[in-house]
């Protein structure tokens, strides 16, 4: 693990159940992070480091999640793929578009495979919500409502500063972007938004308040709105919520409701109570590097999202519309 910051979790929470893999080395900035990572069971034969690229160089390791500060996911990510390691990656991979080509070279040219973590896709309500539209039954999706809200928790001091961090859509925006490809196949045309740091002291850079129109590519609109605003008294730290509206009928998602339907073929608003199962992003990755299976999330897709992401975080600094 080069960086505990982030999402380590979706590298390290199906381990106990892939017993021939074997946690390594692991890097940190903050040796706190890496004393709590090594008294979990499957991480205590991690051997720590104090310098990310003389553990590549001493363990030799077969794949590595990327999990440091935003800014340095493309430097780290490069390198591992350039010693011909397998790499999941924190998102986002890139915190600027010219970043994003250099990873995008080192993807294609390199012999080894990478996946970014963007595992909302896997997750059971989205699986259910791409079904849906798949089927057929609400016909041509051609609005979107996404919506990200969280809690203000501790960071680490790089996420609250611009240079470090990103920004919020390249953070948080990235995942909503993605499912919105994942459940429609649709491509976004045009974007412009607005996004400001308002009554939050002690959080830097970070815009807690944001909302972004995206024009489809057969038309449609898509909406994301994102905040940073959920009070630390609400009963879970985030409320996502996704909602489909297509040209039969309307598909959404949020805690409160779960996935719902309404269209011709039922009587009114529909609860889906028949999930799929959840799926593993890491898993997956490993029986595509080790079993030929396919890739988990198409590159396509991971860097299409990463694309619009942060063109759209591009256009909203500076305050005009852009083509995508």
């Amino acid at each position: 693990m080069i960086g505990l910051d982030g999402h380590p979790t979706e590298v390290t929470r199906p381990l106990p159940q892939l017993p021939d893999v074997e946690m390594a080395g692991v890097w940190d900035p903050n040796p706190k992070s890496v004393e709590r990572f090594l008294k979990a069971p499957r991480h205590a034969g991690a051997k720590p480091h104090t310098d990310w690229r003389k553990m590549l160089d001493e363990v030799k390791p077969d794949v590595v999640g990327v999990c440091h500060a935003n800014s340095h996911h493309t430097e780290a990510i490069i390198d591992c793929l350039g010693r011909g390691i397998h790499v999941i990656g924190e998102k986002p991979i890139a915190t600027e578009l010219p970043s994003l080509k250099q990873v995008q070279r080192a993807v294609e040219s390199s012999r080894a495979k990478f996946t970014s973590m963007l595992p909302m896709r896997f997750s059971p309500a989205y699986q259910a919500l791409r079904d849906v539209v798949r089927s057929g039954e609400i016909g041509e999706v051609i609005q979107m409502d996404a919506q990200k809200s969280y809690m203000v928790s501790d960071r680490p001091a790089w996420f609250y500063q611009r240079s470090t961090y990103g920004g919020t859509m390249a953070w948080i925006g990235i995942h909503m972007i993605d499912l919105m490809i994942y459940t429609t196949g649709l491509d976004f045309t045009e974007a412009f938004g607005f996004q400001n740091h308002l009554f939050a002291d002690g959080t830097g850079d970070t815009e807690n308040v944001t909302a972004t129109a995206f024009k489809l590519d057969n038309g449609g609109v898509a909406l994301l709105r994102m905040d940073y605003l959920r009070p630390k008294t609400a009963t879970s730290h985030g409320d996502d919520r996704l909602r489909l509206a297509g040209s039969k009928g309307i598909a959404e998602y949020m805690e409160a409701t779960g996935v719902t339907v309404m269209s011709p073929s039922r009587k009114g608003r529909e609860r889906i109570d028949q999930l799929p199962e959840e799926r593993s992003l890491f898993t997956e990755f490993l029986d595509h590097v080790y079993n030929a299976k396919p890739a988990p999330i198409p590159w396509k897709e991971i860097l299409r999202g990463h694309q619009v992401a942060l063109a759209a975080r591009d256009a909203m600094e500076a305050g005009k519309p852009v083509k995508l």
